[in-house]
């Protein structure tokens, strides 16, 4: 063994000695909510079940006409019960030409929930690739991709999307690109400021010192520590993008008809309002419920983490 080899070996020892006595990544906590927040995980697992076997369940088709006439109430028949003809029973009366209320909400679940989940995930997905990417590797990557992410949040997601469809019609694919781009700026600053935060730890300062490449890195110290924060905004990115893709559709420039989605199908009842019919209330009540449900879960999730999670949401 040469004298220069013994000395590099000293010197790595004498960095491992050095990070001897630093702490190890934080402990994963198990996540404990309130009775508000179980309740809340209730509402939103019936909607994802109804995303699943909505369709199969419904009592008539979406697009089937079999009502009487326009805007009947549940509650319209001659002994004031629950609204039935020939066809089956409108449990929540029927829309302004004739069409199951309740039926079409079954069938939007599964646009307007399933089509937001996936430009959710795709908006993460870049979205934290780009983030941790700009974290660790700093300099003109990450002023680059800063620069551009600035620009594109810079603008209101409403005229964007609406910029976008303009461009490039409506379509479920061009909904969900469109959703999971602007979406993905925000959860870009997430995850680019939860790296640099768990970058200049001392657990990640000692896996330097072992020798481990940022790979490991990445996989090992900074996704675990980071994925509970990323989790919790999960929910309300989701929410932002149910809020949005019902926007596009109450201007009607989302899903297009006869398919049904929650946000169409207000705009579409609105006039029901003027003769007492509720059907524009019911997709706006199932809108309210999942996010709503969502907000309280991550509300609850936050609270049980001293706030920390919500200071670093944006």
């Amino acid at each position: 063994m040469t004298e220069e080899t013994h000395l590099k070996e000293e010197d790595v020892i004498a960095k491992l000695d050095a990070f001897a006595e630093l702490p190890d990544a934080p402990p994963k906590r198990r996540i404990k909510l309130s009775w508000i927040g179980k309740a809340s995980v209730a509402v939103v697992v019936f909607w994802l079940v109804i995303v699943a076997i909505g369709p199969s369940i419904a009592p008539f088709h979406e697009m089937d006409m079999d009502g009487d006439d326009s805007f009947l109430s549940y509650g319209e028949d001659e002994d004031g019960g629950l609204l039935t003809n020939e066809y089956g029973t409108f449990y929540l009366g029927t829309d302004y030409i004739g069409r199951d209320t309740l039926s079409r909400i079954l069938f939007g679940a599964r646009n307007t929930i399933g089509i937001s989940l996936l430009a959710t995930l795709l908006a993460y997905l870049m979205g934290i690739t780009l983030g941790i990417l700009a974290a660790v590797k700093g300099g003109w990557i990450d002023m680059g991709i800063s620069r551009v992410n600035d620009a594109i949040l810079a603008l209101p997601t409403i005229m964007l999307g609406l910029i976008v469809i303009a461009a490039f019609g409506s379509s479920i694919i061009v909904l969900i690109l469109t959703a999971a781009v602007i979406y993905a700026t925000s959860v870009f600053r997430i995850a680019r400021a939860l790296g640099q935060d768990i970058m200049v730890q001392d657990f990640v300062e000692a896996a330097h010192a072992r020798g481990e490449g940022i790979w490991w890195i990445i996989k090992s110290e900074v996704l675990p520590n980071a994925a509970m924060p990323l989790a919790t905004d999960f929910g309300l990115r989701l929410v932002f993008v149910v809020l949005f893709i019902s926007s596009l559709s109450f201007l009607g420039l989302g899903i297009q008809p006869p398919a049904s989605d929650w946000g169409s199908m207000v705009r579409d009842n609105l006039q029901g309002l003027t003769y007492g019919s509720y059907a524009a209330i019911w997709p706006a009540v199932a809108i309210a419920s999942f996010t709503i449900a969502i907000n309280l879960i991550v509300d609850d999730i936050s609270a049980k983490s001293g706030g920390s999670l919500a200071k670093k949401m944006v």
